[in-house]
């Protein structure tokens, strides 16, 4: 797709600098050294922007010792800091790690500025801000649940400006996780294939999605899923872009495959309900005026893929 780098978390050209991430200390105490703060995975926004503090702001007393370093803008380097630590007063925790978390929390030290759930904000940062936001959630959230060796057992240490965990135990080397997803875009002459899961909003509907498999390939992933979820036989299978996925920690992988069959046979262990929608109907549907179908999220992949194709834009 000429406008695969266009999806949400894609495709703002950061400069990773995976070259200096063993100098990170160097960098750290550089004068342009700026950081991004986080909380339980929450990023901190003012407005619509992704806030960034010099190191000796005052946020930074409650933040974690280890600084993930996300490489660099405009030369600066930029790190991302982690205040899971900090108790914010009066916290309220009924939503916290809810699906899409409503709450806000402020630090006194920023009180212009509140930590926001990602997937509720995802679609109002710029794209330079949403990569930065993605990758640290993603980085962080892997170190919170791999702290200690898969060799051993011997608790690890974060090395490598947080993109290796190392285990004096044993020598072992640990390096950031990411898990392949294929997420479809199955399509039978003017009909697309839709599905839903427990528990989401009534009327919402989005694409077919499942994790690819050891020793799969992409191709072979689409057509087990589709037809594990709803029986559809799936025939030419192409890739048309990629989107990171933080949620925790996966890359869904956009597939278009066109269908062999159109009968419908439900597994209740996968998914809710599938639905065969037509061009029409997906139209109102993102126009808001369809009686009963929403479509899926803005800012992820399926929303994306579904209106290019409403657009015609698959190319």
């Amino acid at each position: 797709m000429r406008i695969a780098e266009t999806v949400t978390f894609g495709g703002s050209g950061l400069d990773r600098a995976a070259e200096l991430r063993g100098k990170t200390e160097a960098l750290k105490a550089q004068d342009d050294a700026q950081t991004i703060l986080l909380w339980q995975g929450k990023p901190m926004i003012a407005g619509d922007t992704l806030v960034r503090v010099a190191m000796d702001h005052p946020v930074m007393a409650d933040a974690g010792a280890d600084l993930v370093f996300l490489g660099r803008e405009n030369a600066a380097p930029v790190f991302a800091a982690d205040l899971s630590g900090w108790t914010p007063e009066n916290l309220e925790t009924a939503t916290l790690d809810s699906f899409l978390d409503p709450s806000e929390q402020r630090h006194p030290a920023m009180p212009e500025a509140v930590f926001a759930e990602l997937r509720a904000i995802m679609n109002r940062l710029t794209a330079r801000d949403a990569e930065l936001a993605a990758t640290a959630k993603a980085i962080m959230g892997w170190h919170r649940s791999h702290r200690f060796c898969a060799r051993c057992g011997t608790e690890s240490t974060i090395a490598m400006g947080g993109w290796q965990r190392d285990c004096a135990a044993c020598g072992g080397h640990h390096f950031p996780r990411t898990d392949p997803v294929v997420i479809m875009l199955i399509t039978h002459q003017n009909a697309v294939l839709l599905g839903r899961s427990p528990g989401w909003p009534e009327g919402m509907y989005s694409l077919l999605a499942g994790f690819v498999e050891p020793g799969e390939t992409i191709e072979a992933a689409v057509r087990r899923e589709v037809f594990e979820e709803a029986g559809v036989r799936v025939g030419q299978v192409s890739y048309l872009a990629s989107q990171p996925w933080p949620f925790p920690s996966s890359l869904m992988f956009g597939c278009a495959g066109e269908a062999l069959s159109t009968e419908l046979t439900i597994d209740p262990n996968e998914i809710e309900d599938a639905i065969w929608v037509t061009r029409e109907e997906l139209a109102l549907a993102f126009s808001g005026n369809h009686p009963k179908l929403l479509p899926a999220r803005k800012g992820a992949i399926a929303h994306f893929l579904l209106e290019a194709w409403l657009a015609d834009r698959l190319d």
